[in-house]
């Protein structure tokens, strides 16, 4: 098994890549992993830390086609690799790319994953290693210039390898979920489907959609977009805009960080299209979506447009449907017409799913 990961500055792959390692060895699969990073710096010591990309295009595409040809060596021999890079840089030089695609052929890569993570995480990471100088439209635009890179790398070098688009995740990371995409391959994909941003201030909401989540994560390799959580950002900068204050103090992990409120509500537009665009990827990487519609105080559907959209893409790229629905109200016909099923209680949705796909 080879697998590509590719992902922007201020990801901290190499951590996370080294736990889904540790995770597979307890599983009994043995995984080299080669931090393309480390091996340039390894391969030319003249380079002070954090100057790579300052050297000649020339140097800096010679060192790498030299560490490549190493990792292609490697391939051979060890039993499972996941390769730790990126897709693209983007430096003085401006955009350029970050391999190869004689080379990528030669790897023959199994898999393509492209990690992500949210626009506070990165900056704070950023920040505390002042790596890069940027700005959050910076870290928007990078983000997704790395996802559509990495797709088209992957479905020039081979159509029939999967590409995946996994978010390191919010308070739990994704590390099992990656493991189980690149060892178990057969198990069942779910994406997950919820309301978010119009349920943000219900306490009791969110600890229903939280309890969902975590028993659907037991069964099934779940891409869910909860671990990614950004929408609620303009939502604040625009709130002490109108309270007169000029930023926004947010957690990241367990410190504060603090925005400036314009900065953020000058990525909104980018914010939303991003979600719109990313949550229909992770639908199409899936087998199957999940919906759970809450039931609100008053017994009400918490159903938002944006499930009901997800719900429609989903029937519409014929994968399978499943609704939660645990509201009173009866749910609408543009919900049972197009769901393979609807059940009115997690626990009735597992037992299902698990007689189904046998899980």
């Amino acid at each position: 098994m080879i697998v590509v990961v590719t992902g922007m500055v201020g990801l901290d792959k190499k951590s996370y890549l080294e736990t889904v390692c540790r995770i597979a060895k307890q599983n009994g699969n043995e995984v080299l992993l080669c931090n393309v990073g480390d091996m340039m710096y390894a391969e030319a010591p003249d380079i002070p830390p954090g100057k790579i990309l300052d050297i000649s295009l020339k140097r800096l595409h010679s060192l790498r086609r030299s560490v490549f040809k190493d990792i292609i060596a490697k391939a051979r021999q060890a039993p499972n690799l996941i390769v730790n890079t990126h897709a693209t840089f983007r430096w003085r030089h401006g955009l350029f790319p970050a391999v190869d695609f004689d080379q990528m052929r030669q790897l023959g890569a199994d898999m393509y994953v492209c990690l992500i993570d949210g626009v506070t995480t990165m900056h704070q990471r950023l920040l505390e290693h002042r790596a890069v100088e940027h700005t959050l439209k910076d870290l928007i635009v990078w983000r997704e210039e790395e996802i559509i890179s990495t797709e088209m790398l992957c479905k020039g070098i081979d159509e029939t390898a999967p590409f995946y688009c996994l978010a390191r995740g919010v308070e739990e990371d994704t590390t099992e979920t990656f493991y189980r995409l690149a060892f178990e391959r057969h198990a069942k994909k779910a994406y997950l489907s919820f309301p978010m941003t119009a349920v943000a201030e219900m306490d009791a909401v969110l600890a229903e959609i939280d309890r969902f989540r975590s028993q659907m994560k037991r069964h099934f390799i779940c891409f869910d977009p909860g671990d990614l959580e950004e929408a609620v950002l303009p939502l604040h900068a625009a709130r002490v805009k109108q309270e007169g204050r000029d930023h926004i103090d947010v957690e990241v992990g367990d410190r504060q960080i603090r925005l400036n409120a314009d900065e953020v509500l000058q990525i909104e537009r980018d914010i939303n299209s991003q979600i719109y665009a990313r949550d229909f990827l992770l639908i199409d990487q899936a087998d199957m979506i999940v919906s759970f519609i809450p039931a609100m105080s008053d017994g009400r559907a918490a159903i938002s447009s944006g499930v009901e959209r997800e719900l429609q893409h989903a029937h519409e790229a014929a994968k399978e449907v499943y609704v939660i629905w645990t509201a009173q109200q009866h749910p609408s016909v543009f919900i049972t017409q197009t769901a393979n099923a609807v059940f009115s209680s997690v626990p009735e949705a597992v037992a299902f799913l698990q007689n189904r796909y046998a899980c």
